[in-house]
C-alpha cells in the first residue's frame, strides 16, 4: 500500500528480499548486531557525526546526551531570529560540551557539605579539588565572550559570499596557521613524530624521575603554549569563521540548522578535530570558488563540515583496518611455527585482494570492527558496536586478587600524571576508543579513553595479571623492548632515528612519573642460615620484645590518660592496669592468625618436613584449655585474698593482681612449690602505673626454676635506655627525673621480665636451642612450636600479635645488620626499631594489613618466603618512589578486531579451549595482553576501574 507509485520504496523492497535470503548466513557469521548494540551504535553514529557530540562513557549518559542534542538541533530550526540562532548554537554548543554532570554532582556535593559537615563517600576521587568556582567563573566567561563574539561578527561583519579577501577568509588564513602549529606542538611532546622518526627533542636515555623532569622542562612550557592556543585562541577563532558564514542569514532549513548546530558543537566537544575540518573546508572553498560545483552550489558551510568530519573518521579508520590486516598477514607468513599452516591463507590472500580490500571498506563504511577469524589472514566484517565493545558499566567487572591492591594504590598517581600528558599532547591526538598500554617491572596498566568534550575526558583504566605465564612473559618482553628501543637511547645516538618497531600495533608516545611501589625479591639463602646471625638472632629478640612492650604501654597508657580523665588516684598504686581491648576468655584459637590445629600438630623445624615433629596431644591440649577458662575455684587452686579495708570475697578485678595456680593434673606439694609464683606487690615509684602491663599478660605458666634460668637473658641496662629515651608524660614537668625513677623500679622490671621471656619461650618452643631458617620462616609465618606457654599466648591476641611483630622486626634487623654492617650502640639499634615502627610494614603478603599497608602508602614492606623449586628462602621489598611508566599507543583497530573475534569465538563457535591458538602469545599483535583486557567473563583483568575524569588543562 506504502510503495504505490514511489520508486525509491519499490527499490528498496527488492533489495530488502534479496538481503533476506542471507540473513541466515550473515547470523551464523557473526555479522548482524544484536539489538542493544546496533541501538547503542547507531545512536553513538548520530550523536557524533550528525550532532557534534561524542561518544559517553555510560549508556545512560549517551541516552541523555543523544536527547539533549537532539532536541538543540530541532529547537534551532523553529528560533525566528538570526541573531538568536547565532546565539543560541554558540551557547548550547559550549555547555553541551561541558562535562555538566560533574558540575551537578560537585555543586549538589557542595550544598549538602553546608547543611551537613560530614564529607559525602560518594563523591568521585579529586572532584572537589579540581572543580571549583574559579573554574566556574573561567566557564562563565568564556561563554560570555563566546555570545558576544558570535554575535558582533554575525550582524556588522558578515558577508554574503566568500573571497580571498573576505573576512571569512581572513579568519580562514588564520586557522591554518593556528592548524599548522597546533600540529607542530603536539607531535614535538611525544617521542616519535607520525611514529616513525625519533623526536630530536625529547629526553634521551632517561631512567631516573628527576633527570626525566628536568630535560622535559622545556616541553612542559610547549605544552602550556599549545594548551592555550588549542583551549582558548582556536574555538574563538572558529566561532569568528561560523559566525562570518553567509549561510546563516537563510532562517528554516533543515541542512542550516542540522549542520551548523553540530560545527558550532565540535568547536568545542573535539577542537583539534574541528580545526582541520573547518580549514579543510576553507581551503577547498577557497580553491574552488570560481568553479561551479554542487559541493559550492548545494551545500552550506555546516553540511561541507559534516561530510568532511565523517570522510576524515572513515579515512583514520580505513588506514588503522588496513595497517592490522597487513600486520596480520606479516605475521602469519614470518611466524615459522604457522607458516606451513597459514601459507595457503596468505596466497589466497594476494589472490583475492580486491575483495579483502572490499571487506576493509565494508567494516571501515559501518564503523565496525574488521574480524580476523582465529586472528588467522581470513578476514570477516563484524557487526556494528558501540566503542566500548561490551555491555554493562565499565569497571564493574573485574578478576579481582592479591595483585589488584597494586593497581589501586598507583591510580591517583596514574591520572595526575595522565592528565599532564594528555594536556600538553604527549599521548597524541585524543579521540574516544583510543587504546594505550603502560609498562612497569611486572605491571600492565591498558588505558581507554571513553568520552572526550572541552577540558576533559573520562577513561577506563585496567591492570592485567602479574602471573609470569609463558605466554604473557614472551609478550611483555616484546614490550620491554619497544620501549627500551624508543626511551633507553645513548646520547651519542642519531638525532632523528627510525623507529625500529614500526607496524607492531604498539607505538611508545611518552614516559610518566607516578608515586607507586617497586619490587625488589632478594635471596636470603646466605643470611637467614648462617650460624652466626642466627645466634646473634635470639640476643636482638629479647631486646625487640622489650621496647616493642613497653612502648605498647606508654602510648596504651597515654589512651587511658585521655579516656579516662577522672580515674580515681589510688588506682595508681596498684601494680597492674586492666588492657584496653581484652578478649573473651573463651575465645576460639582459630580467631588468631595463621593458627589452627592442623598446622600445629603438623609443626616441624624445617620448611620441608625432613626434621622430626614436636607434638602434643591434643586432649591434653583441650583440657588445659578448658581449665584456663573456666573463672570458679579450683581444687588446688590458690586465691590471693584481699589486703586492706576490703571485706574478703569477690572485689574488682582491677583493684589487685589475682594470681591463680591451676590444680591439674594432681601435683605433690613439692611440685607446686617450684611453679611461678608472682606476689601482690607495690610498685615503688607512683608513676609506674603508667607503663604496667595489662594483668592477663602476666605470666604464670613456666615453672620458677626455668623463669629463673631465662631471666638472666633480660637485657636490663638495653631495658632501662629504653625507658629513659621515651617521649611520654606531656603532663609531667620534670620528664627525665620520673623516667629514672620508673627505671629503677625493680617491681616493674620483674613484670617486664616474665611477660618477654614468657613470649620468648612461647616463640621458640621446649628447647631453647638455636633456631633453623625452617624455625624461623614458619614462626614469621605465625605457626608457633608447642609450649607449656603456647595456649597462655595465643588466648591473648593483642600479645600475640605483638610478640610476632617483634619476632619480624628481629628478622628485618638480622637482614639490614647483614647488608649494612653490625650494630655500634643502643641508640643506633633504636633508630632501627623506629624507622621500623614509621615507615615499614613487615608481615606476609597474604596478610589484609599487607594490603591496608599498601593502600596507606607505607613506605617500605618487607616480606619473607620460600621457594621450594630453587630450595632458597627469599625476601621481598616494596618501596614506594615517584617511577616512570613507559606508556605506548595501540592500534585502536586491532584491538576491537582482536575483541570481535574472541566475542565471535567464544560466543558463536563456542570454542573455550585455554591452550586455543587465538590467544596464545604473539609478540607483533600483543594477542595475549589483549585478550586479558577485554571485559569478563570474555577476559580476565585484575583491576578495572570506573570511568575517570580527566581535567585537560
Amino acid at each position: 500500500m506504502f510503495m504505490v507509485n514511489i520508486p525509491a520504496l519499490e527499490q528498496m523492497n527488492q533489495i530488502l528480499h534479496i538481503l533476506f535470503i542471507f540473513l541466515p548466513f550473515l547470523w551464523a557469521l557473526g555479522v548482524l548486531p544484536p539489538p542493544d548494540a546496533l541501538f547503542l551504535w547507531a545512536m553513538e553514529q548520530i550523536l557524533e557525526f550528525g550532532l557534534g557530540g561524542s561518544p559517553m562513557s555510560t549508556h545512560i549518559r549517551l541516552l541523555i546526551m543523544f536527547i539533549i542534542s537532539s532536541g538543540t538541533a530541532v529547537t534551532s530550526y523553529f528560533i525566528p531570529s538570526n541573531v538568536g540562532v547565532v546565539l543560541f548554537m554558540t551557547g548550547l554548543g559550549f555547555l553541551l560540551s561541558l562535562n555538566l554532570s560533574e558540575m551537578g554532582f560537585v555543586f549538589q556535593h557542595s550544598v549538602t557539605r553546608h547543611r551537613v559537615e560530614t564529607k559525602s563517600k560518594a563523591l568521585p576521587t579529586g572532584s572537589e579539588k579540581h572543580f571549583t568556582w574559579k573554574e566556574c567563573l573561567f566557564y562563565v566567561i568564556i561563554l560570555l565572550l563566546a555570545l558576544l563574539e558570535s554575535v558582533l561578527l554575525h550582524h556588522f561583519a558578515c558577508c554574503s559570499q566568500i573571497s580571498k579577501n573576505s573576512p571569512q577568509a581572513i579568519v580562514g588564513y588564520i586557522l591554518m596557521i593556528l592548524l599548522i602549529i597546533l600540529w607542530i606542538l603536539r607531535e614535538i611532546q611525544s617521542v616519535y613524530i607520525f611514529g616513525i622518526f625519533r623526536n630530536p627533542f625529547y629526553p634521551k636515555d632517561v631512567h631516573t624521575v628527576p633527570l626525566f623532569l628536568e630535560k622535559q622542562a622545556r616541553l612542559m612550557k610547549i605544552g602550556v603554549v599549545r594548551r592555550t592556543l588549542l583551549n582558548l585562541v582556536s574555538p574563538f577563532a572558529m566561532i569568528a569563521f561560523l559566525s562570518l558564514d553567509s549561510a546563516l542569514q537563510e532562517l528554516h532549513s533543515v541542512s542550516v540548522s542540522l549542520g551548523f548546530t553540530r560545527a558550532f558543537r565540535m568547536v568545542w566537544q573535539n577542537t583539534e578535530n574541528a580545526l582541520l575540518e573547518t580549514v579543510t573546508v576553507a581551503a577547498v572553498h577557497l580553491l574552488t570558488s570560481s568553479v561551479h560545483t554542487r559541493w559550492n552550489r548545494s551545500l552550506n558551510t555546516g553540511l561541507r563540515l559534516l561530510l568532511v568530519g565523517i570522510m576524515r573518521d572513515r579515512l583514520i579508520q580505513f588506514i588503522s583496518k588496513l595497517q592490522f590486516a597487513v600486520a596480520i598477514l606479516l605475521a602469519s607468513w614470518t611466524e615459522e611455527k604457522r607458516r606451513k599452516s597459514t601459507t595457503t591463507l596468505c596466497i589466497l590472500n594476494m589472490v583475492f585482494s580486491p575483495f579483502v580490500l572490499v571487506s576493509i571498506i565494508f567494516s571501515t563504511l559501518l564503523s565496525s570492527p574488521l574480524l580476523p577469524l582465529f586472528t588467522l589472514p581470513l578476514f570477516l566484517v563484524g557487526f556494528p558496536r558501540p566503542i566500548q565493545s561490551w555491555p554493562g558499566v565499565v569497571g564493574t567487572a573485574a578478576c579481582v586478587c592479591a595483585d589488584t591492591v597494586y593497581y589501586y594504590q598507583m591510580i591517583p598517581g596514574l591520572t595526575a600524571a595522565l592528565q599532564s600528558a594528555m594536556a600538553a599532547g604527549g599521548l597524541g591526538l585524543l579521540l574516544p576508543g583510543s587504546h594505550y598500554l603502560g609498562r612497569f617491572q611486572d605491571r600492565l596498566i591498558w588505558i581507554m579513553i571513553l568520552e572526550h568534550g572541552y577540558t576533559y575526558c573520562y577513561i577506563n583504566i585496567k591492570g592485567l595479571e602479574l602471573q609470569e605465564t609463558s605466554c604473557h612473559t614472551a609478550e611483555a618482553g616484546r614490550v620491554d623492548e619497544v620501549f627500551e628501543g624508543a626511551f633507553a637511547q645513548e646520547e651519542y645516538a642519531k638525532i632523528c632515528s627510525i623507529n625500529g618497531h614500526f607496524g607492531n600495533v604498539l607505538t611508545p608516545c611518552t614516559v610518566l612519573p607516578v608515586k607507586l611501589y617497586s619490587d625488589a625479591r632478594n635471596v636470603l639463602s646466605g643470611i637467614i642460615d648462617s650460624h652466626d646471625n642466627l645466634i646473634e638472632f635470639k640476643g636482638d629478640l629479647v631486646k625487640v620484645l622489650v621496647w616493642i612492650l613497653i612502648h605498647y604501654c606508654s602510648r596504651r597508657s597515654s589512651m587511658q590518660e585521655h579516656v579516662h580523665k577522672t580515674e580515681n588516684e589510688e588506682k595508681a598504686s596498684l601494680g597492674i592496669l586492666p588492657t584496653l581491648n581484652t578478649s573473651p576468655q573463651n575465645e576460639s584459637p582459630e580467631d588468631t592468625v595463621s593458627l589452627n590445629s592442623g598446622t600445629l600438630d603438623d609443626w616441624s623445624d624445617d620448611v620441608l618436613g625432613d626434621e622430626p615433629t614436636t607434638k602434643k596431644g591434643n586432649e591434653e591440649k583441650h583440657q588445659l584449655k578448658v581449665l584456663q577458662s573456666i573463672n570458679l575455684p579450683l581444687p588446688g587452686s590458690v586465691e590471693s585474698q584481699v589486703v586492706g579495708d576490703h571485706s574478703i570475697g569477690k572485689v574488682p578485678e582491677n583493684s589487685f593482681y589475682k594470681a591463680v595456680i591451676l590444680g591439674y593434673p594432681a601435683i605433690d606439694k613439692g611440685k607446686q612449690e617450684d611453679m611461678a609464683y608472682i606476689p601482690l606487690v607495690e610498685f615503688s615509684c607512683s608513676h609506674s602505673h603508667l607503663l604496667s602491663l595489662p594483668k592477663e599478660w602476666t605470666s604464670d605458666c613456666l615453672p620458677k626454676s626455668k623463669m629463673r634460668e631465662m631471666s638472666l637473658l633480660f637485657p636490663e641496662d638495653w631495658y632501662q635506655f629504653v625507658l629513659r629515651q621515651l617521649e611520654c608524660f606531656p603532663s609531667e614537668e620534670n620528664v627525665p627525673d620520673v623516667l629514672e625513677e620508673i627505671a629503677n623500679d625493680r617491681v616493674l622490671k620483674d613484670f617486664y621480665a616474665h611477660a618477654v621471656m614468657t613470649c620468648y619461650f612461647s616463640l621458640f618452643g621446649v628447647c631453647n636451642l638455636d633456631p633453623t631458617p625452617g624455625h624461623i620462616l614458619k614462626v614469621y609465618s605465625g605457626v608457633l612450636p608447642w609450649s607449656v606457654a603456647f595456649d597462655w599466648l595465643t588466648e591473648k591476641p593483642e600479645l600475640f600479635q605483638l610478640a610476632l611483630k617483634a619476632f619480624r622486626y628481629t628478622l628485618k634487623l638480622m637482614v639490614d645488620k647483614a647488608s649494612l654492617g653490625p650494630i655500634e650502640d643502643f641508640k643506633e639499634l633504636t633508630n632501627y626499631l623506629e624507622e621500623y615502627e614509621s615507615d615499614w610494614y613487615i608481615g606476609l603478603v597474604s596478610d589484609e594489613k599487607w594490603k591496608e599497608a599498601i593502600l596507606q602508602e607505607k613506605p617500605y614492606l618487607f616480606s619473607l618466603g620460600y621457594d621450594p623449586d630453587m630450595g632458597v628462602y627469599t625476601g621481598r621489598v616494596l618501596t614506594l618512589q615517584e617511577l616512570l611508566i613507559q606508556v605506548g599507543k595501540l592500534n585502536a583497530e586491532a584491538v576491537r578486531g582482536q575483541w570481535a573475534n574472541l566475542s565471535w569465538e567464544l560466543l558463536y563457535a563456542t570454542n573455550d579451549d585455554e591452550e586455543r591458538y587465538s590467544i596464545q602469545a604473539h609478540p607483533l599483535l600483543l594477542r595475549n595482553l589483549t585478550v586479558q583486557a577485554a571485559d569478563p567473563p570474555l577476559g580476565y583483568p585484575v583491576y578495572s576501574s570506573k570511568p575517570l575524569h580527566i581535567h585537560l588543562y
